[in-house]
């Protein structure tokens, strides 16, 4: 199971929306198939598994980091692949929570005479697929906000400087992130100050809406040494562009932003405006959701998201819809870099939070893990 966790791996930054799966089969002892599912629309990890096995499948075990499929997609039932094999045994790491499968696929094996166990490294398995998990079961995707700050907690100068706050091998590591996530989320408030891209820049520059347009070899080289979870060789060509998702309640970003270049896909949400055409946003997609206060409904935002199948949201924002994030309680995890400097008083503070009267409204998070780019520091955060 380990090692179809590994596999499964393979698939971190092309599988989406679909979950990260992997599979190994073994035969009185010896693994003698092995497979990942690499792309939506492609066959997944038991198809590719089974082909490896050939006949040595019947009477193996297989082990699956998520419960078989058992509905027609745009693939054929994986459960039925292996009833068809003639396997003896599935080891199922954790069931799968969507709707046209939720124990179908384990019910089918069973009626088969298949037996099958389930739970081996469930944690693992959740946590690679842990965008995935929080759409189907949630109705919204995971939420990873970025955040880079000086040690005295400082995002910017007074004047809006901000670049660059921490080092190369930092911001590479981010291309990472970036790259994994079904969008990028930001507001108008960043647009305006910072003019941001928002694409994956890997080494020869940003990827193609599709994934399509890259040659050899252009993936691997901005990769730390301490960086985890390498870009695999059969990801090359095969990243699509994350969406980019622009909050703007008022229609505020200006023509000629690079969020309005077309160079990735990019959704803008606003608020209901009596606005019908305008050639600014061409070459973007537009959408209303409900407005709250100064802003936008941010749970109408994910669940609009969600719906989109977006798994993981990498939000990179100012202080104000951070902090507004963080008091919806809509926070999963916290992407922090923190560089060895000082920016002082008058520099601009991390996060906008509601004034606290009593330290037992303080917002607690859980250091999950921390490693350092260069002279920056990583650190890895969930709200308790």
């Amino acid at each position: 199971m380990a090692q179809a966790l590994r596999l499964a791996e393979r698939g971190l930054f092309t599988a989406q929306p679909n979950p990260r799966v992997g599979c190994v089969i073994a035969h009185a002892g010896d693994v003698v198939g092995a497979g990942w599912h690499q792309r939506a629309g492609e066959p997944h990890a038991e198809v590719f598994a089974l082909r490896e096995a050939g006949e040595r499948a019947r009477g193996a075990t297989a082990y699956v980091t998520l419960e078989p499929c058992a509905h027609h997609g745009r693939t054929p039932p994986c459960a039925d692949a292996l009833i068809a094999a003639g396997m003896a045994r599935v080891v199922i790491a954790s069931e799968d929570p969507f709707p046209q499968v939720n124990g179908r696929g384990i019910d089918r094996l069973r009626a088969a005479g298949i037996m099958v166990e389930t739970g081996l490294q469930r944690e693992a398995a959740r946590e690679l697929n842990i965008g995935f998990f929080s759409r189907v079961e949630r109705h919204r995707p995971f939420v990873r906000v970025k955040l880079a700050m000086s040690l005295d907690g400082r995002t910017a100068l007074a004047n809006g400087t901000s670049k660059w706050i921490t080092g190369e091998a930092a911001r590479a590591d981010v291309q990472r992130w970036r790259a994994r996530s079904s969008a990028i989320l930001t507001g108008s408030g960043t647009v305006l100050a910072d003019d941001p891209r928002l694409t994956v820049r890997l080494t020869n520059g940003p990827l193609s809406p599709r994934g399509e347009g890259w040659g050899e070899g252009n993936l691997r080289s901005q990769e730390p040494p301490s960086c985890p979870s390498p870009i695999p060789e059969g990801a090359r060509g095969r990243i699509a562009a994350p969406l980019r998702v622009i909050l703007d309640r008022g229609l505020r970003t200006p023509a000629g932003s690079h969020v309005l270049d077309g160079e990735a896909p990019t959704l803008l949400l606003h608020a209901a405006d009596p606005v019908v055409a305008d050639d600014r946003f061409a070459q973007v997609e537009r959408a209303i959701v409900p407005a709250h206060g100064d802003g936008l409904d941010l749970h109408a935002v994910l669940a609009l998201l969600a719906g989109r199948s977006c798994n993981e949201v990498q939000v990179e924002a100012g202080p104000v819809l951070c902090g507004a994030l963080f008091a919806a309680g809509l926070v999963d995890e916290l992407l922090l870099y923190v560089a060895p400097l000082l920016l002082g008083d008058s520099a601009r503070a991390l996060l906008h939070l509601p004034t606290l009267t009593g330290m037992a409204a303080r917002w607690r998070l859980q250091i999950i893990e921390q490693r350092q780019f260069g002279g920056d520091w990583r650190l890895r955060l969930r709200p308790i």
